[in-house]
Order: structure tokens, then C-alpha cells, then sequence
């Protein structure tokens, strides 16, 4: 049986793709963050290794005695814990030394070329799991209106300039305002922030970071983002055709329906054109 090594954060994601591996013939051998992995992941998998934020040496020698030559990365993990709740080892000491700051792609990066150089590959996070892609066009009965499309496009600009910082991947736009930018946060309270400063009407524009590696850290949505829209008075969602992964996309749809919100997935191309 072929093996894969995961690397597992919060949410619905490592889960997801554990099941969908064995469903497929592997025996999936997963790194678990403690406070962050759901303990369910455990039901579906070879085996398990818990550690605390920071202990990469110990995640290597895992994966060494497990005899893992490949791996995935996936799932979110509390960015505010890097300042809170972290226990680095020599090897995430040595590994910090290298890095010229801790954003997002730096960090992932940097992670995955000492995997590899290690001798484990560093696999796309959606390789078994490319149904869970946004496909393009606008998946709900309501298309954005011309005032949501221009902010749409406002906001497009903005999460991409953003995102060619590393500072985040989502903005919230309103009237021709940004209303709020992602940063250490996290999507969700970005939307309800942005949504704090609106009258009802916000847009929320979530994009892949222009030089982000698509193997991890994907714009991620949800029935989660719906519900914290319907919440803030967002009334319109636009992410990236083909590099965000979107769960129970079914469920997501009708719940954007009934609240009259938009879901459009777009191409960068069409968007700078």
C-alpha cells in the first residue's frame, strides 16, 4: 500500500482528504497541531503523531520511521499562536534562521524545501481532490448587480496587491471603498469587520496570492463564509476560478440563495482584461 505523509491543521480539510486517500489505496500517516486538528482525523488514517506548534524535528522523525516519501500540507492554523502557544525545537529554531519573516508563503516554503530536502516530496494539496476546485461563472440565481461589479473589480485589485505583500488574500469592499483587508485574522472577521463599516451591500473578493505556491495555504470557502456574510449584510462573494477550494459547495449554494447573496467565481485574466 502506497503511503503519504499529511501535515494537518483546523478545519474540515485534513479530514477530508484523509478519508478520500484511503478511499484510494493509501495509508495516509498525519503530523496533528494540537488545539487545532479535529481529533476525528484519527478514524480515518494509519496512524497519528500530535504535536505542539513548533516541534518540526519530531514531525520529521515521524515521518523518517514511518518511511514517508511524500507528503501534503492542508488546514488552517491560529496565526496568533506563533506570539502565544509555540514550542520550537532545534530543527524549527534552525529552520526560523533562514526566514526573513514569518508571512505565510515564506513560512510554507520554507517548510516544504527542508521537507524535500529531507527526501519527502511536497505534494499539491488538491491532487486527490481537484472536484473540490471553484469552477467558474456564477453558481447562484442572483448575479452580482453593476454596483457589486465595479466593487468586485475595486476589491480584485486591492486582495491582489495584498496578496503580492503576503499580507492576506481578502478584502471587503463597499461603495467604492475598501472596507477592510485580511491580515493575521483570518477571513471571517475580516468580513465582519469590513461588514461593521457598511449599511448593507459589501462585497467580499477572496483571491490566490499572485506568487503564491498552489500545493498549500489555497483560498479556502465555505457554508462558514456564507453564514458570516449573511451576518455582516455582505451581499456578494468573488474568489478565483481553479485556485480556491470550496467545501460542501451544494449546501453553501443554497443557503447563498436563500439570503440573496452572489457567488461568482472569476479568472485573473478576465479580471485584468
Amino acid at each position: 500500500m502506497e503511503r503519504i505523509g499529511l501535515i494537518a491543521g483546523s478545519g474540515q480539510f485534513p479530514i477530508i482528504f484523509s478519508r478520500e486517500a484511503t478511499a484510494q489505496g493509501y495509508a495516509v500517516y498525519v503530523v496533528a497541531h494540537r488545539n487545532e486538528t479535529d481529533p476525528v482525523i484519527e478514524e480515518h488514517v494509519a496512524a497519528v503523531e500530535w504535536i505542539h506548534l513548533g516541534q518540526f524535528k519530531r514531525a520529521l522523525r515521524f515521518f523518517k520511521l514511518n518511511q514517508i516519501t511524500q507528503t501534503v500540507m492542508m488546514g488552517a492554523i491560529d496565526k496568533t499562536r506563533i506570539f502565544r502557544d509555540v514550542r520550537p525545537d532545534t530543527k524549527a529554531i534552525a529552520l526560523a534562521v533562514k526566514m526573513l519573516h514569518t508571512h505565510d508563503d515564506n513560512l510554507l516554503s520554507t517548510v516544504a524545501t527542508v521537507l524535500e530536502d529531507e527526501g519527502i516530496r511536497v505534494r499539491s494539496s488538491t491532487f486527490l481532490l481537484p472536484h473540490l476546485l471553484a469552477p467558474k461563472g456564477c453558481w447562484t440565481r442572483r448575479k452580482p448587480s453593476k454596483s457589486e461589479t465595479d466593487d468586485i473589480a475595486i476589491g480584485w485589485r486591492r486582495a491582489k496587491a495584498i496578496g503580492a505583500l503576503d499580507i492576506g488574500q481578502c478584502v471587503v469592499v463597499g461603495g467604492g471603498s475598501v472596507l477592510a483587508v485580511e491580515a493575521i485574522e483570518g477571513t471571517d472577521a475580516t468580513i465582519r469587520r469590513g461588514g461593521g463599516f457598511s449599511r448593507g451591500g459589501a462585497v467580499v473578493v477572496k483571491v490566490c496570492k499572485p506568487q503564491q505556491d498552489t500545493r498549500f495555504d489555497v483560498p479556502a470557502i465555505g457554508v462558514q463564509t456564507i453564514l458570516t456574510m449573511r451576518d455582516a449584510g455582505a451581499t456578494a462573494l468573488a474568489l478565483e476560478a481553479g485556485k480556491a477550494v470550496v467545501f460542501d459547495r451544494e449546501e453553501m449554494v443554497a443557503l447563498a440563495d436563500r439570503h440573496g447573496i452572489s457567488i461568482i467565481a472569476l479568472s485573473d485574466g478576465e479580471m485584468a482584461g
